[in-house]
């Protein structure tokens, strides 16, 4: 068989594979799921539409987990069915080695974890923000709405308290800033308060109204009132006021780098944030990874069908996040650096890989 004429083939049969997995797996999952919240959308009394619309902005996260166990199981599968019947013998035979006819699959699953850097880091998000949006409201999980009893910290020595803020007008209610002593950060210097605060856009700042100033000394309190009150040190801007209370599965990898960078300018620690991100992209190349790794054992088998194939990529899948939850746990504390953390477990399934294509039998 000609080169070309067996790459295509091999692709065609790869994908093949790889999207009855993936539907196999999403439908699993669904069923899974349903079965499980089934009891908290009756009690809720959320309409049909409703659940058919959570679950199908649930799918892209099925997706993005289930994507490298499928592309796993599909190499397996397809090379695994080739060496039981003999055809991989036969290739062998026509003078091509392992290595150019994991050709095809490589590719291929290069393409795929391209793609699953856009599709985990962009799409994902954007799905997971509403998927969440429906958890709160028709679930009841997460009970504290978004724009309400936000908190954070805006400098190193400046913390913001809102009570609700109000997407559509840029305004802020029960307002209270506090600023603490470069000197002794225990030390309150100053406090405002204010029942309301909006976005300036032509002063690129935040006017209070209405709301009182205190001014702490050694042993002394200065207290004052005012009806307008503009302030342009904030670091902060309406767009940034709701970002900041988002959870890390709804924002995009952009997104994502933004905050760990607004975190670290503020003094605040921006690890989690930045493992996250880089979790991320180490995850998309997972499929290149597996194949790299799964595709040699497969083709040395000679007994075992789909059962068997199955059985080895849920080992291996499961070997694979054993190796990533370790390692996040060991860089979330400090002893790994973020990048390193998310890394850690490719890096040594490809060492792993090598060790394997160069034992393969050519």
């Amino acid at each position: 068989m000609k080169p070309k004429i067996l790459d295509k083939y091999l692709t065609k049969q790869f994908l093949k594979t790889i999207l009855f997995a993936l539907v196999a797996f999403t439908l699993l999952f669904v069923v899974i799921d349903l079965m499980e919240n089934l009891d908290d959308f009756i009690d809720s009394h959320a309409p049909y539409h409703i659940v058919f619309q959570y679950y199908l902005v649930f799918i892209p996260e099925i997706i993005r987990l289930m994507l490298p166990v499928s592309v796993l199981l599909a190499g397996l599968f397809v090379t695994g069915k080739l060496t039981n019947s003999n055809e991989l013998t036969a290739i062998k035979s026509s003078g091509i080695s392992i290595y150019r006819y994991m050709l095809p699959f490589v590719v291929t699953a290069f393409a795929i974890s391209l793609f699953a850097i856009y599709f985990g880091g962009y799409v994902v998000p954007q799905a997971n923000r509403h998927k969440i949006y429906l958890e709160r409201t028709y679930l009841g999980k997460d009970i504290v709405r978004v724009g309400s009893n936000i908190y954070f910290q805006d400098s190193p020595y400046r913390i913001v308290t809102i009570s609700y803020f109000n997407l559509h007008t840029d305004e802020a209610s029960r307002v209270s800033i506090q600023e603490f002593s470069k000197k002794d950060l225990t030390k309150m210097t100053e406090r405002i308060d204010a029942p309301r605060m909006k976005y300036d856009s032509l002063k690129h700042g935040w006017t209070l109204f209405r709301g009182v100033k205190r001014t702490f000394g050694d042993s002394t309190v200065n207290y004052s009132t005012f009806d307008k009150l503009t302030l342009t040190n904030l670091n902060f801007t309406p767009s940034e006021v709701i970002k900041k209370q988002r959870k890390p599965e709804e924002l995009t990898l952009s997104e994502l780098k933004e905050y760990a960078r607004d975190r670290l300018n503020t003094g605040n620690d921006p690890t989690r944030i930045e493992i996250e991100y880089h979790s991320r992209l180490a995850f998309a190349f997972a499929s290149l990874i597996v194949v790299l790794f799964g595709v040699p054992i497969s083709a040395n088998k000679r007994s075992g069908g789909l059962a068997l194939q199955f059985g080895y990529s849920l080992l291996i899948t499961f070997l694979y996040l054993v190796l990533m939850k370790i390692s996040q746990a060991f860089g979330k504390n400090g002893a790994l650096s973020p990048v390193l953390t998310a890394w850690s477990a490719n890096i040594l399934f490809f060492f792993a890989a090598l060790v394997n294509l160069v034992r393969v039998r050519k």
